[in-house]
């Protein structure tokens, strides 16, 4: 990575297309966090939402797409955040190009982990809110109450419900997906 970069603390998408092979990053404002590899469970998740969506936007043919994991989400214009969402929906194709998703997406699903508190709740949490995305949901498979928060932009409320839940999704008049049909074992 490039000397001056590190010195000075901000760090560009050029410090994430530098990173060894098989490491992963986000980047937040200038400065670089570092990924750890998805558990098992994680990925049952994402690929249960990814596919509830998946089939519910085919189903109604809509024009929407669902990206999962690794699909890189450039969400400013400038080269200072790139993320990773876990599972995104994008409606507007212009926001598509050949190296991921440019722009706020409609629906952002962040799956918690221990390690990713702090940023799915917070940092991520307003940097979603800043770029104008209309949905946000944290699924917590490892908390306690094992919540699922589902923050509304256009509304800005914010709702709990239980990971055995039947869940609206609210940029859809009539999408509900149903928690308990996760195999989570």
């Amino acid at each position: 990575m490039d000397a001056e970069r590190m010195n000075n603390g901000l760090y560009t998408i050029d410090d994430i297309y530098a990173l060894p092979e098989g490491e992963k990053a986000e980047l937040i404002k200038g400065k670089l966090y570092m990924m750890a590899s998805p558990s098992r469970m994680h990925q049952d998740i994402s690929q249960f939402m990814s596919l509830e969506l998946g089939m519910y936007i085919r189903n109604k043919g809509g024009g929407c797409k669902v990206y999962s994991d690794s699909t890189a989400l450039y969400l400013f214009a400038d080269d200072s955040t790139y993320l990773e969402p876990d599972v995104m929906v994008v409606c507007d194709k212009d926001k598509l190009t050949d190296k991921g998703v440019s722009g706020a997406p409609d629906f952002i699903i962040e799956i918690a982990s221990p390690s990713s508190i702090q940023m799915d709740y917070v940092r991520k949490a307003a940097l979603y809110l800043e770029a104008g995305v209309k949905l946000y949901w944290i699924i917590n498979p490892d908390s306690k109450v094992s919540e699922v928060l589902v923050h509304n932009f256009e509304a800005k409320t914010m709702n709990r419900y239980s990971i055995n839940d039947s869940i609206p999704v609210e940029i859809y008049d009539d999408l509900v997906i149903d928690l308990s049909n996760m195999d989570l074992s």
